[in-house]
């Protein structure tokens, strides 16, 4: 009886279990690649500045944002914005620009260290520098880029967007205005993960 309780425990446990051997030299796995749970941005910027009236000139300035990843494909980026100098003489006034805004972000690995990316972003816009009234409206727009990986944590980014505010056309205006205008922004600058 016994040896037929041997035979049989024999004859169930694989032969792969009783082949395998370790050896002393085995390779370890492979550390994960790393993930970051922010993304901070700092660059030069430009923007059309449709929305003061007979601008004929853009403005340059600096654009710095916040992004809170939330998985592999989606964050939340908050972008702030302030343009100051001027493409060129003939704007009315001496112009600035100020952004805040706040909104989602999908992006995806293209090819090796390029990854693209586009967001949506909601917030509000100021004008200064040349009596606009209202000078802050409601702004909102969509936009996109790409970054190119330096390492692992810097990247090089350039992006660009199309903001939708809504100021007066004439100067003084009423104060709340349906005159929606569009202006570009464009921006180059480096990225750090953390």
């Amino acid at each position: 009886m016994l040896s037929i309780l041997a035979v049989s425990a024999a004859a169930l446990m694989p032969l792969a279990a009783t082949c395998q051997v370790e050896e002393s030299g085995s390779a370890k796995p492979e550390k994960p690649a790393p993930t970051y749970k922010y993304e901070a941005y700092v660059g030069y910027a430009y923007t059309s500045i449709n929305m003061v009236n007979q601008a004929r000139h853009g403005l340059q300035g600096g654009e710095a944002s916040l992004t809170r990843e939330f998985g592999k494909h989606y964050g939340v980026m908050a972008d702030g914005a302030y343009y100051r100098l001027a493409m060129g003489s003939g704007n009315p006034g001496n112009p600035t620009v100020t952004s805040i805004l706040l909104g989602p972000e999908f992006h995806m690995v293209v090819w090796g260290p390029i990854t693209a990316y586009a967001h949506g972003l909601l917030g509000a816009e100021h004008t200064g520098g040349e009596n606009q009234t209202p000078n802050f409206s409601f702004a909102g727009g969509a936009g996109g880029g790409a970054e190119y990986s330096l390492g692992q944590h810097f990247a090089i980014r350039a992006q660009g967007d199309d903001i939708a505010s809504s100021f007066t056309v004439i100067n003084p205006g009423p104060g709340y205005s349906p005159h929606r205008t569009r202006s570009s922004r464009a921006t180059f600058g480096i990225a750090y993960r953390f």
